[in-house]
C-alpha cells in the first residue's frame, strides 16, 4: 500500500475522464503531509515555452506550439475548416473554485483561430459565439455548426463568421448526468452520420431537417474512426475500445443489451509510464495504483483516442491509435492489427510513451488529425479539474493549500510533427472537381474533408466523376470515399453497388454491404438478396455478420424471404457469436418465434444461436416484471432526479450497468441487502473488486472505484435517502425504503471516515 505517501499529494483528476479522486488519510498522521510533500516536484504554472521543455517525445519527433493564452483559454475540443482555421470550444466556466461557484454563468465560447502570416502559429482570435454554459462539443457541417450546450444540441447557421440562425436539433442531447458524464464528440464519420461518445444517438442533416437515430452506446470522452469508418473510444481505465463492424448496423433490437462486435476491447494492456510522480490520481492510496516512484501504473483517465490516418509520420504510424491520459500527463501510442472480424492492438513502446510531460498541469484532453498531417493536442492546462460532485474535504484542503485552482485563464494547442518533415498544404477551392480528385489523397483528413464538402455543397453534377472513381478498384480508399459521397448526395444506384459486392478486396465489399440499405427498394431487393445468398453459399465468412445485420433492410419488402435469409445464416453459422447477435438484432418482438424455428434446425439448446436467444428471452421476461418506474419517480422525485444526474451515467438508465464504468444496480445484493452498507457505499464510495449477484467486477471491466457523494453539499440527506429508495424499488429490485434519518445515523457513526470502502470491510461489518 502507498497510503502514507499519497496523503501528501494533491488529488488531481481530469474532467474528460469523469473520475473522482480519494486519498486515504490515517486518522493521526495528518502532519506527515507537510514533510513528505517536499519529495514531490512542485507544479508551478509554466509558460508555453517552459512547458514545451518539460515534454519528452520519442526520437524523430518534435512538439510545436500552435496557440496559447490569451489567444485561447480552457480549450476542450476543436474542428478545422477548409481554410485551415481552427474552431475551438472553450469551457471557461468549469469549476471556478472548489464549490463550483459561478459554474452556471454563461462564459463558454467558440472562437476561430487563424494563422495570418503562415508560420504555423495562430495569431488571430475571433469570437464566433459566446455566453455558453459548459459547452462540450462542436461540429462544422454545411453552412453551419453543431454546438452541444447541455442539455441541448443546437445548430447555428453561419454568415461572415457570425451565427445568424439557431435551430434546436435535440432537446435531450445531454439529458441527465453531471458535467463529467455527458455526451460529447460530435464526430462526423465516413457514413455521413455524426456519432458521439457517452451516447447512444447519432445525427444527420437532411435538407432543413435533422434525423436522430438510436445507435450503440459508446465510450466516455472522445471518439475517432479508422479508414473504414469503424469507431474507436474508451473509458477511464481502458486503453482502447471499439467496433469490429460499421457503426450504423446492429442497433435495431431494443431488447439487446450487448451486440457482439461492438464495444469490444481493442488493446488490453493498460500500463502507462509517466515522466514524473503522479500520486494525485484517483485511488492513489491503494496498492497497485502507484509504483515505488509514485508514478501511475495503469490508465485512470484515458480519453480521446485518435486513429492516425496520415502519411506524414511514415507508414509504420498509419492506422495507429493515440490515447490521451491527462491524469498522467502523457499520450500513448498503440499499434492495431486486423484479424478476420476482429481488431486488436498492443503498446508501441516498452516502458516508454509517445509523449510524456513533467508539467503536472499539462492536460491533453483531446487529440485530432489535421490538414497537414500533424497530430494536434488540446491542452486544457489546469492544476485541478475535479468536479464538485465528487470533491472530498481532503481534496478541497489540498487545493486550497497549494493554490491549484488558479489560474483559470490558461490553455494551449500543440502539434506533433516529425523532425525535418514538411506538412502538406491543401487549398480547397470552389471547384468541386478538385474535391473529387482529393478523394484520392493519402491524408485521411483531406479525404474526409473533401467528402464532407462535396456532400455539403449538394452538387450532383459530380456524379459521373465519382462513378469513374468507383471503377478504379486498385485504389480502395478512393472507391470507398466516392461510394459514401454518392450516398450523401443521393445519387448512388443499385447498378453502382452490385459490382462492388463482388470485389475481391474485402474493404470494398465491406463498404458496399454497409451502404446497401440506402439503395435497396422494392424494385431491386431481389437482386441484392440473390447476391447475399451467393456470398453465404460461397463461404464469405467475413461478409456473414454484415449480411445478418442487413436482413433488417428487407423485412418490410419481403418478410418471408428475410426470415429464410436469417434461418440460412443460423444453419450455416450456428456457433458464430457475431452472426448470432446480428440475426437477433433483426428480431425485436419476434425472438420467441424465431427461437422455435431455430430449434427445428437443431434441437441442441447449447448451440450458440439458441443460447443467445434463450438468454435474451429470459431478459425480456424479467424486464416485463420490473417495477413501475413512473410511480417510483413520482414517489421519490428528488431521488429520481439524483439518479439521472449522477447514478445512471455509470450504472445505466436501466440499472444494468455500463461496460467499463460500473456494475449493475438491478438485482444487486448490495442494493437489496443491508441498507446501512448501501448508505455507507453511497456516502463514502466503494473500491473494487466487488461481487454483484455472484459475479465479480473489477477494473478495467468497470471503474476501480465508485466515488461517494456524502461530502457534496448539493445533496441533502433527504436526497440521498430518496435515490436509494428509488433504486431499491426499481427494475427487479424489491427492498424497503430508506429514510433521511437512516442516512444521518450512518454519518454519525462514520463521521471520521475519509476513504472509500472495500468489499472485505463491508462483509466484516454487521
Amino acid at each position: 500500500m502507498y497510503s502514507a505517501r499519497s496523503l501528501t499529494i494533491v488529488c488531481v483528476l481530469i474532467m474528460a475522464a469523469g473520475q473522482s479522486c480519494k486519498l486515504a488519510e490515517k486518522k493521526n498522521d495528518k502532519s506527515d503531509s507537510l514533510a513528505l510533500r517536499q519529495n514531490i516536484p512542485p507544479s508551478p504554472v509554466l509558460s508555453p515555452e517552459e512547458s514545451l521543455k518539460k515534454m519528452h517525445v520519442v526520437n524523430g519527433f518534435t512538439v510545436k506550439l500552435v496557440a496559447a493564452e490569451p489567444l485561447v483559454t480552457a480549450p476542450v475540443a476543436l474542428n478545422f475548416d477548409e481554410q485551415g482555421r481552427i474552431w475551438v470550444l472553450e469551457m471557461q466556466d468549469f469549476m471556478p473554485d472548489t464549490l463550483g461557484t459561478g459554474e452556471d454563468k454563461p462564459s463558454g465560447k467558440i472562437v476561430i483561430l487563424s494563422d495570418r502570416d503562415g508560420d504555423g502559429v495562430m495569431d488571430e482570435r475571433k469570437v464566433f459565439l459566446d455566453s455558453l454554459v459548459l459547452p462540450r462539443a462542436l461540429c462544422l457541417i454545411e453552412n453551419g455548426i453543431l454546438v452541444a450546450e447541455p442539455p441541448k444540441l443546437w445548430y447555428y447557421e453561419i454568415q461572415n463568421d457570425k451565427p445568424v440562425k439557431k435551430t434546436l436539433v435535440d432537446s435531450a442531447y445531454a439529458e441527465g448526468g453531471n458535467v463529467e458524464h455527458q455526451p460529447n464528440g460530435l464526430f462526423r464519420d465516413l457514413d455521413n452520420w455524426i456519432y458521439n461518445a457517452k451516447s447512444a444517438k447519432r445525427y444527420r442533416k437532411m435538407g432543413d431537417h435533422w434525423l436522430v437515430e438510436k445507435t450503440h452506446f459508446r465510450g466516455q470522452w472522445g471518439i475517432s474512426a479508422d479508414d473504414q469508418g469503424r469507431l474507436y473510444y474508451n473509458s477511464n481505465e481502458v486503453n482502447l475500445e471499439g467496433d469490429f463492424f460499421s457503426p450504423g448496423l446492429g442497433a435495431t433490437n431494443k431488447h439487446q443489451q450487448e451486440v457482439a462486435g461492438y464495444d469490444e476491447r481493442i488493446v488490453r494492456d493498460n500500463r502507462v509510464y509517466p515522466a514524473r510522480p503522479t500520486p494525485g490520481v484517483n485511488r492513489g492510496y491503494m496498492e497497485g495504483i502507484l509504483d515505488d516512484s509514485l508514478r501511475l501504473v495503469n490508465f485512470t483517465a484515458a480519453c480521446s483516442p485518435l486513429i492516425y490516418t496520415s502519411t506524414l509520420f511514415g507508414k509504420a504510424f498509419y492506422g495507429n491509435a493515440f490515447v490521451a491520459e491527462p491524469a498522467g500527463n502523457l499520450i500513448k501510442r498503440d499499434i492495431l492489427i486486423d484479424h478476420g472480424y476482429s481488431t486488436n492492438g498492443e503498446e508501441a513502446y516498452v516502458k516508454e510513451e509517445f509523449l510524456a510531460s513533467e508539467d503536472e498541469r499539462f492536460r491533453p484532453v483531446s487529440l485530432y488529425n489535421a490538414p497537414g498531417g500533424a497530430l494536434y493536442i488540446v491542452d486544457m492546462y489546469r492544476g485541478i479539474l475535479q468536479h464538485k460532485t465528487y470533491l472530498t474535504p481532503y481534496l478541497k484542503s489540498e487545493i486550497r493549500k497549494r493554490e491549484l485552482t488558479k489560474p483559470l485563464s490558461c490553455g494551449r494547442i500543440y502539434k506533433v510533427v516529425p523532425l525535418d518533415a514538411k506538412e502538406e498544404t491543401i487549398h480547397f477551392t470552389e471547384d468541386n472537381s478538385q474535391l473529387v480528385e482529393l478523394l484520392k489523397n493519402p491524408n485521411g483528413w483531406v479525404r474526409n474533408k473533401a467528402q464532407q464538402l462535396l456532400v455539403d455543397r449538394k452538387d450532383k453534377r459530380v456524379a459521373p466523376a465519382l462513378r469513374d472513381l468507383l471503377r478504379n478498384t486498385e485504389n480502395p480508399l478512393s472507391v470507398i470515399h466516392a461510394l459514401w459521397t454518392m450516398e450523401g448526395l443521393a445519387v448512388l444506384r443499385s447498378a453502382d453497388l452490385l459490382p462492388l459486392l463482388k470485389q475481391n478486396d474485402w474493404t470494398i465489399r465491406m463498404q458496399a454491404l454497409t451502404v446497401l440499405p440506402s439503395v435497396v427498394d422494392r424494385g431491386n431487393y431481389r437482386q441484392f438478396l440473390q447476391v447475399l445468398l451467393e456470398m453465404i453459399n460461397n463461404n464469405d465468412t467475413l461478409a456473414a455478420p454484415y449480411i445478418s445485420y442487413l436482413a433488417h433492410s428487407f423485412e418490410s419488402l419481403n418478410p418471408a424471404a428475410t426470415q429464410q435469409l436469417l434461418l440460412t445464416l443460423a444453419k450455416k453459422y450456428p456457433g458464430n457469436r457475431y452472426v448470432a447477435d446480428g440475426i437477433i438484432s433483426n428480431l425485436e418482438n419476434r425472438e420467441s418465434d424465431f427461437y422455435k424455428e431455430a430449434l427445428s434446425l437443431s434441437a441442441d439448446s447449447s448451440i450458440l444461436i439458441n443460447k443467445r436467444l434463450k438468454k435474451l428471452m429470459a431478459d425480456i421476461a424479467e424486464a416485463k416484471n420490473n417495477s413501475n418506474l413512473k410511480a417510483l419517480a413520482e414517489e421519490f422525485p428528488k431521488g429520481f432526479a439524483l439518479f439521472h444526474a449522477v447514478c445512471q451515467t455509470c450504472h445505466g438508465v436501466d440499472g444494468n450497468g455500463v461496460n467499463g464504468l460500473a456494475p449493475p444496480l438491478n438485482s444487486s445484493n448490495w442494493v437489496q441487502g443491508d441498507k446501512d452498507k448501501l448508505i455507507s457505499i453511497v456516502l463514502y464510495g466503494l473500491s473494487g473488486p466487488i461481487k454483484v449477484a455472484g459475479k465479480e467486477y473489477k477494473a478495467p471491466q468497470v471503474s476501480g472505484e465508485m466515488p461517494g457523494i456524502g461530502t457534496n453539499k448539493d445533496f441533502s440527506d433527504e436526497d440521498i435517502a430518496q435515490v436509494l429508495s428509488f433504486i431499491r424499488g426499481s427494475w427487479s429490485n424489491r427492498a424497503g425504503k430508506i429514510k433521511a434519518g437512516d442516512v444521518v445515523n450512518i454519518r454519525k457513526i462514520l463521521k471520521d471516515r475519509q476513504k472509500s470502502f472495500t468489499e472485505e470491510e463491508l462483509n466484516k461489518s454487521k
